[in-house]
């Protein structure tokens, strides 16, 4: 079955590497024919243009991109083209569709993916059955959670899924993206939340605001959340509500273990 709102864009061509090496969030260093990882396209102040799965074909890429985001994708990697020997263009004869038998690289718990012929991509799996998936999983998606510009790579924890190669030698963007990294301090993570009253765009209280919902489905959600007041709240046991009504977080490992240090970075220890 399809996966909804996807879009693909093929590359191809003998500059196709060197032009996403010097454009784009992902590794592109010893990628092998089949295999999948997952970037982003910036601005040049470190906000996500558009996010993206990308498979490495035998002459070039094919990337899998929200359906709202591809035109102006394209755009944007055409313009860095320059004089590089790169074709761009929608292909609109393959999908991409829900396969056990291949992984998606943000999460183990997201449905697999693969690309197939169109004509053997059977029906769309429905918008609710992914968006459940996907929140359960921990991943914000394009379309629901943000839009263009609007959150940098941290906020939607693309370097905790593989997402961004800090040792590039250049892409856009990168110089925010690696100071934020050099930091230590990231204080917004995208995490699920889970109760009977959510709604996006609604806040998170705890006595003050922790953080905002960005998408939901049944009684999950996606909620973009300032750690540190989290912590906070965890740390004296206060009630979190949404709407009046109570509210849990999922925490996962590498989330508590960043929220731990900047309890500790705020008592000073």
């Amino acid at each position: 079955m399809r996966f909804p709102h996807r879009s693909l864009i093929r590359l191809s061509g003998p500059d196709t590497i060197a032009l996403l090496e010097r454009t784009v969030t992902n590794p592109v260093q010893d990628w092998q024919a089949g295999e999948v990882r997952y970037g982003a396209l910036l601005t040049p102040q470190g906000k996500i243009i558009t996010d993206y799965t990308v498979l490495r074909t035998d002459d070039g890429v094919l990337v899998d991109v929200h359906e709202d985001a591809a035109e102006d994708l394209m755009k944007r990697l055409k313009m860095f083209r320059l004089r590089a020997q790169v074709e761009i263009a929608l292909d609109e004869t393959f999908a991409a569709v829900r396969s056990d038998d291949h992984r998606d690289p943000r999460s183990p718990a997201l449905w697999g993916r693969t690309w197939v012929p169109l004509a053997d991509a059977g029906d769309m799996i429905p918008d609710a059955d992914w968006q459940a998936n996907r929140i359960a999983a921990g991943v914000p998606e394009w379309g629901s959670d943000y839009r263009a510009a609007e959150v940098f790579p941290t906020d939607i924890n693309m370097d905790v899924m593989g997402g961004i190669d800090y040792k590039k030698g250049c892409f856009v963007g990168q110089e925010v993206a690696s100071r934020m990294k050099r930091r230590g301090k990231i204080r917004k993570r995208t995490l699920t939340v889970r109760g009977a009253a959510l709604e996006a765009g609604t806040e998170i209280f705890s006595a003050a605001p922790v953080g905002t919902v960005t998408s939901v489905q049944g009684d999950a959600g996606l909620a973009l959340v300032r750690t540190d007041r989290l912590q906070k709240v965890l740390d004296q046991s206060r009630p979190l509500t949404c709407n009046d009504q109570p509210v849990t977080f999922d925490v996962p490992e590498w989330a508590q273990n960043e929220m731990n240090a900047l309890g500790v970075e705020a008592s000073g220890e």
